[in-house]
């Protein structure tokens, strides 16, 4: 009998005259290996937000002209080197503590147009003797409270920063000229101008704008602000760390991207104990940080508010650059989630260097190697993102993932956060474990004050789970993780 066989690899044989049989057998094959995957039934792609229209006329006041002016002047301190505080021969006008002085009073400035909005503080004190600290030496970190206007959800806040001074090749030198353009002259100023366009508007939550010193001889500013958070009991969600976000323009380097802006978190927290840490290995949640979240925000509200390859967040899953530092590591160390921000490539001829020319190559941290455009992005950036978590209604608290039974379904419960407003909704995500951001939702009604709960019939094996609480608004807040 003459026989017709199906591929290669299946071993099923069908008499000639027996076509029907034989396309059924076929259909049947390719429809089981064909099927869709659990997560993938029932399940909606993840999407990206409305745009808030006021976040978005802010986000149109954000200035290139005032990024330079804010850039030019603290080039024009001269040194702005931390050391130079205690110092008392520097020329009128020069130092890192006139740099303060004007900072404050940039945000004086700001508040006076807003009717007296922000809560402008010094936080001074002295720093003792350490590694890049000859003698004791005052430090001043000046920062802007724009309070919410909710009696509950205010006590949660969102913070900026860059640090204000700067150093040349001596990290010791605290008279000679150290410009400081890109590092960090352009974080001050992403964080002054996310002062100016977000003071017009009135959140929920807080927003704090912070420029620390300290910075280049050890973080030494960044981490006693920290401290003094925790202290105080900041209920801080988020902080934007910008540094080196200038764009850097030297002629001739055409590997320098100018739609994109790097954003580091880190995976496993700085502070978490060793039971933590078992229960990050046993979920596989090592890309689950809070830092990690708050940098995939960033990114869904860079698709909310410049869409397409405008200018987008390039999220690196490590804690920041190899050999360096910064200041959002001061507050991880204190248990905040808090990312780090920076252009797309660095050119070292113009960071830690002596204003000179050397073998036709000019070295130094100035004006000219400044993209004031580029930074206006990055201050959109962190704009749209602080004002969307600020409008948020918050995190969900006590996400819990039920495992008492063995089965293919998935329930979670949560708590709403407290002072949740009226009218929010919560979202179901979910992604493949090796994918990098949130793939697929389900959205779920408002639990109010009891726990919520939802099962679906995906095995919590094979994804990891997340809840984001949204307003009526769109306004989407940080996601929890079991």
């Amino acid at each position: 009998m003459n026989l017709l066989r199906l591929p290669r690899k299946s071993s099923v044989s069908v008499p000639f005259w027996s076509p029907v049989l034989y396309l059924i057998l076929c259909a049947g094959l390719a429809s089981s290996a064909t099927a869709l995957p659990d997560y993938q039934l029932h399940a909606a792609a993840v999407a990206s937000a409305p745009a808030d229209p006021a976040i978005a006329r802010a986000l149109d006041q954000i200035s290139d002209a005032h990024i330079r002016q804010t850039i030019e002047k603290l080039v024009s301190f001269g040194t702005r080197s931390t050391l130079s505080s205690a110092e008392t021969d520097l020329p009128p006008g020069t130092g890192v503590t006139a740099a303060a002085d004007w900072i404050a009073g940039e945000f004086e400035k700001i508040s006076k147009d807003c009717g007296g909005c922000l809560e402008v503080k010094r936080d001074t004190f002295t720093q003792p003797i350490a590694d890049r600290i000859p003698k004791p030496t005052p430090i001043t970190n000046v920062y802007a409270i724009l309070r919410g206007t909710d009696a509950i959800q205010a006590k949660r806040m969102y913070l900026v920063t860059g640090h204000y001074d700067s150093r040349n090749s001596d990290t010791l030198d605290d008279h000679g000229t150290a410009p400081g353009a890109n590092d960090d002259a352009s974080g001050v100023a992403v964080s002054i101008e996310c002062a100016r366009v977000l003071s017009k508007l009135k959140f929920p939550a807080s927003l704090v704008f912070v420029a620390v010193a300290g910075e280049e001889q050890g973080l030494n500013g960044s981490a006693h602000l920290a401290h003094l958070a925790k202290t105080e009991g900041w209920q801080l969600e988020g902080v934007l760390n910008n540094d080196i976000v200038g764009g850097n323009t030297t002629p001739g380097d055409t590997l320098q991207r100018k739609d994109r802006v790097r954003v580091f978190s880190e995976g496993f927290p700085a502070m978490a104990t060793p039971e933590q840490l078992r229960r990050i290995r046993a979920l596989g949640t090592v890309d689950d940080a809070p830092s990690r979240q708050l940098a995939r925000a960033m990114a869904d509200v860079a698709r909310t508010y410049f869409p397409g390859v405008e200018f987008a967040p390039f999220l690196v899953s490590r804690p920041d650059r190899y050999l360096r530092g910064g200041d959002h590591t001061s507050f991880n160390r204190e248990g905040f989630a808090a990312v780090r921000v920076t252009e797309w490539r660095e050119d070292f001829n113009h960071q830690h260097q002596n204003v000179r020319v050397d073998n036709g190559v000019q070295y130094g941290d100035l004006l000219q190697f400044v993209d004031f455009g580029y930074v206006s992005h990055v201050a959109k950036l962190n704009a749209a993102t602080l004002a969307t978590l600020a409008a948020s209604p918050g995190i969900p608290t006590e996400l819990k993932l039920m495992t008492q039974k063995l089965d293919n379904d998935t329930t979670l419960q949560w708590k709403a956060q407290e002072g949740a407003p009226a009218g929010l909704h919560y979202e179901l995500l979910w992604r493949e474990t090796t994918a990098p951001d949130w793939q697929y939702m389900q959205t779920i009604p408002a639990a109010g004050a009891e726990p919520g709960t939802i099962t679906v019939p995906i095995s919590k094996d094979n994804v990891i789970f997340g809840i984001r609480a949204v307003d009526s608004a769109g306004h989407r807040g940080l996601v929890a993780t079991p």
